[in-house]
């Protein structure tokens, strides 16, 4: 598989990573000093984050499926998926429940006493209207596409994640399959040779996305009045990420710090762009070149950017909280309850739309029917500026997954892994 330019090889003055520093800073200065040109900016990162999405289904699709035919072994493919589920179930679970307290012992909302009668509710109407749509059958019938194209036009990762698996079981039962798994790894290493040349663009996505979310929603409007939430999100996020997912790879041997440092590109890129999909397949060549098997990453990271969404969970409960106390809606024990059970089901499926967590928490609150949706208009300035921490969150919370996984199934070259994250280049 091609070598990620880690940074390593290269003057810092030169590489990606500086180079996108130099997006985001930009972007930051034209957002506060010219808003209205810096809200024209906003086709600059759509379009990246587009010529990303456009290589994912394709390059997800090959890359599992010379990583499932490598195993050969369908009981094998069971028990890694079984073990990636149910960490994810657990770990995105204490997320919710870490929010939940957070957000109790804070009380980011407290003393607003706004009369949710007085909202006006048509700005978050779309979003209502979507989170209706999302219900946990739908969603699981939703991962079998109508047809097999359907999944690539659609770029449904799920559901391409599927078709790769079924393909790579079917290549390695067939005696003459060898050729056409080597086939895909070629046609494999061409498409990351193409998003090699998409991501030298990052920098221009990074300004033109923060350009426009500064310029249009503007810091001074939106994050001073409601910055106690959105410091409640950020710091909550920065300790789930230092404190649960730092002692679950100490116990696995890794350094959390060291990890951070390999993938500080693309936790800059998913900044920037607020946008985890930026990176995906960057994330897949790195922990592979970190020692983690091809069927392990292929099969992990796609899946858990639908189900383990660290960064969304914490938000999710967060700001639920959050508009119960700002509108003086008063909830039991038992309704609490309820609202962190909905939200374990309902969160499963929030990256499978746009502003998923947003549409998420619409479709939760109408669901749970005890905190006015109405209040969700208090989020609407903010929103944009929390999701870049749920989407770095969530970055690094896969990244995690996959290397606690490997290691689980004794897929990780440690010494690999020891020699990358020390600055030291790995035995080829």
């Amino acid at each position: 598989m091609p070598q990620a330019n880690s940074g390593k090889s290269t003057k810092f003055h030169r590489s990606l990573y500086f180079r996108v520093i130099l997006g985001v800073v930009a972007g930051l200065v034209l957002g506060i000093v010219k808003p209205t040109w810096a809200v024209s900016m906003q086709p600059l990162g759509e379009g990246f984050i587009k010529l990303i999405r456009m290589m994912i289904a394709p390059l997800i699709f090959f890359t599992v499926v010379v990583g499932i035919s490598s195993i050969g072994d369908m009981k094998k493919l069971g028990r890694v998926g079984l073990k990636a589920l149910l960490y994810f179930e657990v770990v995105t679970t204490l997320a919710l429940g870490i929010g939940l307290v957070v957000v109790k012992i804070v009380q980011p909302g407290r003393g607003m006493n706004v009369n949710a009668a007085t909202l006006d509710a048509s700005a978050i109407r779309q979003y209502a209207a979507q989170g209706q749509q999302l219900h946990a059958v739908d969603f699981l019938l939703n991962i079998i596409p109508d047809t097999a194209v359907g999944a690539f036009a659609k770029g449904e990762i799920l559901q391409v994640l599927l078709l790769a698996i079924l393909a790579g079981l079917a290549l390695s039962a067939w005696p003459q399959g060898a050729t056409l798994v080597e086939a895909c790894d070629k046609i494999a290493h061409v498409l990351f040779r193409v998003i090699a040349l998409i991501m030298q663009a990052a920098p221009f996505g990074a300004f033109g996305a923060i350009a426009f979310t500064i310029g249009k929603f503007g810091a001074s409007k939106t994050l001073l009045p409601l910055g106690k939430v959105l410091l409640c999100v950020y710091l909550t996020s920065a300790a789930f990420v230092f404190v649960v997912l730092g002692s679950i790879l100490y116990l696995h041997g890794i350094s959390l710090w060291k990890f951070l440092k390999y993938i500080r590109a693309e936790l800059l890129i998913a900044l920037g762009t607020s946008s985890s999909e930026s990176v995906l397949p960057r994330m897949l060549v790195k922990l592979e070149e970190l020692g983690c098997s091809k069927s392990v990453v292929g099969l992990v990271i796609p899946s858990g950017y639908s189900f383990n969404l660290d960064g969304t969970s914490i938000y999710l409960t967060i700001a639920a909280l959050f508009v119960a106390q700002a509108t003086n809606t008063h909830l039991t024990g038992g309704q609490e309850a309820v609202l962190l059970l909905v939200l374990i089901l309902s969160s499963k499926g929030s990256a499978a739309v746009t502003g998923g967590g947003f549409i998420t928490l619409a479709a939760t609150l109408t669901a749970v029917g005890t905190i006015p949706v109405a209040g969700l208009t208090l989020l609407l300035g903010i929103d944009r500026f929390m999701s870049e921490m749920r989407t770095m969150t969530n970055l690094i919370g896969n990244g995690v997954a996959t290397l606690v996984v490997a290691r689980w199934e004794g897929e990780l070259d440690r010494e690999k892994a020891d020699q990358v994250l020390n600055g030291k280049p790995a035995a080829q």
